[in-house]
């Protein structure tokens, strides 16, 4: 097998979790090893670290697939690996027919993104290595689920960085573009060939259901007149559904996608909500919430969920400044006792970061505002310990105090 020798004290992140290897940590390769290849990653003194998938050409050279010199990686491996990923979402799930099945290094199949949306599963495949074994993982997830029907959303920056081809459509079955799920009780439409990602972000769930818990026990409960709320980012309008499924009386859902806005009316149709506590609005957030601001309109709740807005270290202080913009005019536009749900998916975007950029714009906003809860990814997105980058999701649940 051909070799990764690492450079002097290059393999203390490597043995502290971190599940990939840097180009500039290589001291030499030790053979002639190809994109998708299979490699042994040895410390300076030829010390066995891990086995990894290679990469010729990204920064990431070498991704780690096991840490056991002996260990074979072949078809029974990424069985095994599957099979273990859907056991602990049957173990932690109520009901694992809507979840995130495999989670890339979390469940150590790097670059495989697998989620289930009832009976299709959508997979994204990053990484050339298991672009090579593409057919039998998803012989391996139908074999461990018992779903057929399967819809790849290959595209997107990460794969065109990876030197691999688009493509978008069925895999695998018949499904079609759009599918229905339902999320703590409201009905939803997804669509599986234009919307984010795998055409749903999973990984918000959880939070959805705590933003639509602390809407009705502190705001629709003992409300003394209309509660209103804004959904800023709302993609398929999983904050602001969540919001009126508990009460509130209207929801301004905002983004800047027409696609996107048409399916949330779709999806509020769906669960019987229209006229007066539905409204659309077509912008772009930053310039939609500094013009609610100058209109000295107000709301019991804004959720600010944006793209990331740092993808490396170096778009840290724009990313910080953006933030910090977009949460300063949220605040501004809160009531008194009102609700703060603020999100960052920014790899880079550290907790503590993230909470000293609300601070600041609390200072800016000139509120008093309360940390109720720190939240992150759903539990069917397991983060690493070493790899602080795997725990990437940041959602923070504030009150205005005044």
């Amino acid at each position: 097998m051909d070799v990764v020798r690492l450079k002097t004290d290059e393999d203390q992140a490597l043995r502290a979790g971190r599940p990939w290897v840097y180009r500039s940590e290589i001291a030499r390769l030790e053979g002639r090893p190809a994109t998708g290849d299979v490699v042994d990653v040895v410390d300076d003194r030829g010390v066995f670290v891990a086995r990894g998938f290679y990469h010729e050409h990204s920064v990431l050279a070498t991704r780690v697939l096991t840490r056991r010199r002996g260990e074979v990686v072949d078809t029974a491996f990424f069985d095994a690996r599957i099979q273990a990923a859907w056991d602990l979402r049957r173990r932690l799930l109520a009901d694992p027919a809507v979840c995130r099945v495999v989670f890339a290094e979390a469940d150590g199949l790097p670059g495989l993104i697998a989620d289930r949306f009832g009976e299709v599963i959508v997979i994204q495949v990053l990484v050339a290595g298991m672009e090579a074994r593409l057919p039998e993982l998803v012989d391996a997830i139908a074999r461990a689920t018992g779903v057929e029907a399967f819809y790849e959303r290959n595209d997107g920056p990460v794969r065109r960085l990876e030197g691999l081809p688009e493509r978008v459509g069925p895999l695998r079955g018949d499904p079609e573009d759009r599918v229905w799920l339902e999320e703590t009780g409201v009905r939803m439409a997804l669509d599986l060939r234009r919307g984010q990602k795998t055409g749903h972000f999973l990984d918000q769930r959880e939070n959805r259901a705590a933003f639509g818990r602390m809407v009705r026990e502190l705001l629709v409960r003992d409300a003394a007149g209309p509660v209103r709320v804004l959904d800023a980012f709302c993609h398929t309008g999983g904050f602001g559904l969540q919001a009126l499924a508990v009460g509130a009386d209207q929801v301004v859902f905002l983004d800047s996608s027409p696609a996107v806005l048409e399916g949330v009316v779709a999806n509020s149709r769906a669960n019987g909500w229209e006229g007066e506590r539905v409204r659309i609005q077509e912008a772009n957030a930053f310039d939609a919430l500094r013009a609610h601001v100058r209109q000295a309109e107000s709301f019991d709740a804004v959720v600010v969920d944006p793209p990331a807005f740092a993808r490396s270290r170096r778009r840290l202080d724009g990313a910080y400044r953006g933030y910090r913009d977009l949460n300063v005019h949220a605040l501004r536009l809160l009531r008194p006792g009102g609700l703060l749900c603020s999100c960052s998916c920014s790899q880079p975007v550290s907790e503590e970061m993230f909470e000293r950029m609300l601070c600041d714009a609390a200072t800016d906003a000139g509120r008093s505002v309360r940390v109720l809860e720190r939240r992150g990814a759903a539990i069917d997105h397991p983060g690493l310990l070493g790899a602080e980058e795997t725990r990437y999701l940041k959602c923070f649940l504030l009150q205005v105090v005044s």
